[in-house]
């Protein structure tokens, strides 16, 4: 995973699945991101950013205007 690109992400993907009223993974991605930053133990965050990421390809698939391309393909690069 790359912390440098996840920090310039994680609040965007947030705001992006509270819109999507994915609210639970939204609070949970959002605190491992602060547990990160505190331990840099980033298997919990990689966990979350993975469900965020199948959450945003199938809110993508669903209606494409929903989801921009590049923040999905962002998070999977930050995730890689």
């Amino acid at each position: 995973m790359k912390a440098d690109r996840m920090e310039k992400l994680i609040d965007e993907v947030v705001e992006k699945l509270e819109k999507l009223k994915e609210t639970q993974l939204a609070s949970d991605l959002k605190w491992c991101w602060g547990s990160f930053q505190s331990d840099q133990n980033s298997s919990g965050l990689e966990e979350k950013g993975t469900l965020a990421l199948v959450a945003l390809k199938n809110a993508r698939e669903k209606n494409a205007r929903s989801v921009a391309k590049k923040l999905v393909d962002d998070l999977e690069k930050a995730l890689s």
